[in-house]
């Protein structure tokens, strides 16, 4: 198990019971005794009364450190391998080259933090200092935070129940000093469990400007969106819309595209439009967007010419425009 030191003392975020079920959400939160992970346990009742609510000593905090980030945005899907991290980093790399725009990420992908490495930063550690944790700089306005920096090896597994990843994503919000932000990007992990819980309970003072959700064309992986879609509603959280990765193949010589994931029953496209969500874009499978993120490069500057690069922009641009930027 990987431990992880914080600059300053952190209390238990989420006041968890200790006989608890595994992914409690806590007693103080909205959710208490109301989530999945109530089912069968003792408490639930209690919790559901709101008796076990107190107020959590980090929300000040937080809402202070937040106080100098313009907008927070969310990345979602509800299921694993559909290009979530890639996306967070095209969108990052695409903030940031205007130079006068600060741009954060933070990883919250816990157990599968892969945004160092597609950033080229894999080898890099946290400082800290009497302001906080330092972010890695990928450059003067591109910060990155992620516990992939604090592991011994990347070989390292992270073995946490839910409140110690609750406790260190308490710590990404508060502990870290992110100066001013014109956007914070925050990549989070396939499902609706933990770590999407205690983002929304942590921002909910500071507020979240909405989520991007990520899928592929196949039937498989809209059903996981359908219920993350489901999740943003039942907590609140605006969807900025949806992108289809993974749309098609674009050859690299000819140009041509083919289709590798059908949209048997009708894709993002039509999700969207069942759905009520903004639909933003596809974006074609161009086998250089792997090549890109195995040596931490931008996909954006290195294939200019890529139509892949022409639907990512596409979609940035659709994105600042109904942030009003």
């Amino acid at each position: 198990m990987i431990a992880v030191q914080a600059p300053t003392s952190v209390p238990n975020p989420l006041s968890v019971p200790v006989n608890a079920p595994e992914h409690c959400p806590g007693t103080e939160s909205e959710l208490a005794g109301k989530s999945d992970a109530c089912a069968g346990c003792a408490n639930q009742a209690v919790c559901a009364s709101g008796a076990t609510q107190l107020p959590d000593p980090n929300l000040p905090l937080i809402k202070e450190r937040m106080t100098n980030v313009k907008r927070k945005i969310l990345v979602l899907s509800g299921k694993g391998g559909v290009g979530k991290s890639t996306f967070t980093a095209q969108l990052g790399w695409a903030f940031a080259v205007d130079e006068d725009t600060q741009t954060g990420i933070m990883d919250v992908d816990i157990c599968g933090p892969s945004i160092p490495t597609i950033f080229g930063i894999a080898s890099e550690q946290v400082h800290s200092s009497s302001s906080g944790w330092s972010p890695v700089y990928v450059q003067d306005n591109l910060g990155v935070m992620s516990v992939g920096f604090m592991l011994p090896t990347h070989k390292d597994a992270i073995m946490w129940r839910g409140p110690k990843k609750n406790g260190l994503i308490s710590q990404f919000l508060k502990d870290v000093d992110w100066g001013d932000l014109d956007y914070l990007i925050v990549d989070t992990p396939p499902g609706t469990s933990d770590e999407h819980l205690s983002i929304v309970q942590y921002l909910k003072e500071s507020g979240i400007d909405g989520a991007v959700l990520i899928t592929t064309p196949q039937e498989v992986a809209l059903q996981d969106v359908r219920r993350e879609i489901d999740f943003c509603k039942k907590v609140g959280i605006r969807i900025i819309g949806l992108v289809e990765n993974m749309s098609g193949f674009v050859c690299p010589n000819c140009k041509n595209e083919s289709q590798i994931f059908k949209p048997s029953t009708g894709g993002g496209k039509r999700l969207a439009k069942e759905t009520g969500v903004e639909f933003l874009g596809s974006v074609p499978l161009d086998p250089r967007i792997g090549k890109s993120a195995d040596y931490g490069v931008s996909f954006l500057d290195e294939y200019p010419d890529s139509p892949a690069t022409t639907a990512y922009l596409d979609i940035i641009d659709r994105i600042k425009d109904i942030l009003g930027d």
